[in-house]
């Protein structure tokens, strides 16, 4: 019988709903599947993102700021959406079903996106002289923002659950497999580190010089490639039962606490409710006290002859109640990571825009205004890698612990952002000078290197490299074990908001600083604006920002509630 158990894995299924076979499923063979249609999405993503501020400002003929809020706003209902696609895989679909589902939905996205860009009517006239363009009509940007939100619908969905559906097919109580899982942590960062890379060089490369609908079409072609991969591999995964979505868990706690608000805590924490599991329960803690009331034990809240039946509307187990208290927990840093994506959004639309208007050949070749992000992942891959290569061992050397910790991380990254737009304004003051000793009224280059904008690409660039795995260590290490799947959505509402932030802070600067398009420090034509400002406004609420996270950092490693699987992330 003990054989027997050994060659199963206890809490996965098959296709069929039967136990696991360890030998038959799950492994790195279905997991290089899921890594596929992880690139595929990047690919897709990104090679949009990244080069739509110029579409829609060349051709569509939107402001500068219009221009740049539509990117943002894309983006962040994309992350936006992956707490909906948690939500549906937690409850009611499983991971594969809504990774299928939600990248079929992606597709159609992209075919649609294909088609707009190539069908003529779908577009306005293009404008021979910056005064008589005529914009886009209500139709035909309709018609693109039902493109880019089927992708952004299925970018949510997809994201949500690929990297859950990985790690589901290795088993962590097999120390062989739990090490497997590890690597497939630093491959699935590869890849979508990979999948950027090619969209943002190759992707962009065919969008500007081939044709906008042949590159998205590619996207669309990749896209259904890898459904039809990943559906190839149905008999070999392992599926996970669902557990419940822990918003409703949540939404338990709060409602129980609000019932009894007017009732009074006992005096002995030993007296609230719990009948946990003893190896899986979590030590009550004085914080939050008024969530403790969920905990009290009212008449009527457990059924007679039972004391295994309850409401859990009505009374919740201090387990659970500790388990919300720490997603509490994680929300002054969550919330001071939120303005680093907002630094992040500049990258992809105001300093794309800036080096279209600027020199960008090299040796006869020129290069796509939206490949200058290459820098940004050149920056992330470097940083990277001298984190893994250099400062881990030196820091280990000197400290005895494995690299920064998750707040060293977010916080390095936080400066390094603040860094980024102080360059960047520096760079456009440059820029603008030039511009204005060159007034022009055509797409003629400005006699400047673009390479100029190097430095603000790296210093985000490197942020991010750092950010992204202090804010998912955090998130995932600092939470409870049943709230995994929650917070990390938690940690991709940060892009989401982010994203959003960027977009407000571009309308109420435009409305401050002047509306009619031709002045202020967002013009429809950048050459005369002042973006230089609008960047130091970003770099100076950065600074102030980091300035509080250090507060809450300080503040959450004092207070902060033990939690028993708290390990660390060595490696980016």
């Amino acid at each position: 019988m003990e054989g027997k158990v050994g060659l199963t894995v206890v809490d996965a299924v098959d296709y069929k709903g039967l136990p696991a076979d360890r030998a038959k499923t799950g492994g790195w063979v279905p997991a290089s599947l899921i890594l596929g249609i992880e690139i595929c999405e990047r690919l897709s993503t990104m090679g949009i993102a990244v080069n739509l501020v110029t579409y829609l400002g060349g051709t569509m003929h939107l402001s500068s700021s219009a221009s740049a809020n539509v990117v943002t706003d894309f983006m962040g209902t994309s992350f936006l959406l992956c707490l909906l696609g948690g939500f549906l895989a937690d409850t009611f679909l499983g991971r594969y079903k809504t990774i299928v589902i939600f990248a079929s939905i992606q597709t159609l996205g992209t075919c649609a996106l294909a088609l707009s860009t190539k069908i003529p009517q779908l577009r306005p006239p293009p404008c021979h002289s910056l005064e008589n363009c005529k914009q886009a009509s209500g139709l035909q940007m309709g018609i693109l923002y039902l493109a880019l939100y089927l992708i952004a619908v299925g970018t949510g969905g997809l994201k949500s659950s690929v990297s859950g559906f990985g790690t589901d097919q290795f088993d962590e109580k097999n120390e062989e497999e739990k090490i497997q899982m590890a690597y497939f942590f630093n491959r699935f960062f590869f890849f979508i580190s990979l999948g950027t890379l090619m969209a943002v060089t190759v992707l962009v490369y065919i969008q500007d010089e081939v044709g906008r609908s042949w590159a998205y079409g590619i996207c669309s072609v990749s896209m259904f490639t890898a459904i039809l991969v990943i559906v190839s591999g149905t008999k070999r995964y392992r599926y996970k039962k669902s557990a419940g979505s822990p918003i409703v868990q949540i939404f338990q706690v709060i409602v129980a606490a609000l019932k009894k608000r007017k009732m009074d805590l006992p005096y002995d924490s030993g007296l609230l409710y719990e009948n946990s599991p003893e190896v899986s329960r979590i030590k009550h803690t004085n914080q939050f006290r008024c969530l403790d009331k969920a905990a009290i034990v009212a008449e009527g809240d457990i059924e007679k002859n039972s004391s295994s039946s309850w409401n859990p509307w009505k009374l919740c187990t201090v387990t659970r109640v500790e388990e919300v208290k720490m997603m509490v927990r994680l929300l002054p840093i969550w919330a001071t990571t939120i303005l680093f994506w907002t630094t992040y959004a500049q990258m992809i639309t105001f300093s794309v825009e800036q080096a279209a208007t600027m020199r960008r050949t090299v040796g006869g070749f020129q290069i796509p205004a939206g490949s200058l992000t290459v820098f940004f992942v050149a920056a992330i891959l470097l940083s990277c890698a001298v984190y893994d290569s250099l400062i881990i061992p030196i820091w280990k050397k000197w400290k005895g612990t494995p690299g920064f910790t998750d707040l060293q991380r977010i916080g390095l990254g936080l400066a390094l952002s603040a860094l980024g737009m102080a360059a960047a304004s520096l760079g456009e003051v440059k820029r603008l000078s030039v511009a204005r000793r060159h007034p022009t009224q055509t797409t003629e280059p400005l006699p400047i290197s673009v390479f100029i904008l190097i430095p603000q690409f790296f210093f985000v660039g490197s942020g991010e490299a750092f950010i992204y795995t202090g804010q998912l260590d955090f998130f995932i290490t600092r939470s409870p074990k049943g709230m995994k799947t929650m917070s990390t959505g938690l940690f991709l509402t940060t892009l989401s908001l982010g994203f959003f932030l960027s977009s407000l802070l571009v309308t109420v600067v435009k409305n401050v600083t002047g509306n009619n398009g031709e002045g202020g420090w967002l013009a429809n034509n950048i050459n005369n604006g002042r973006l230089d400002l609008f960047y130091g406004l970003v770099a100076a609420l950065s600074g102030l920002n980091f300035a509080i996270y250090l507060v809450c950092a300080a503040w959450y490693k004092k207070d902060k509630g033990k939690s028993t699987d708290v390990v660390e992330m060595e490696n980016c």
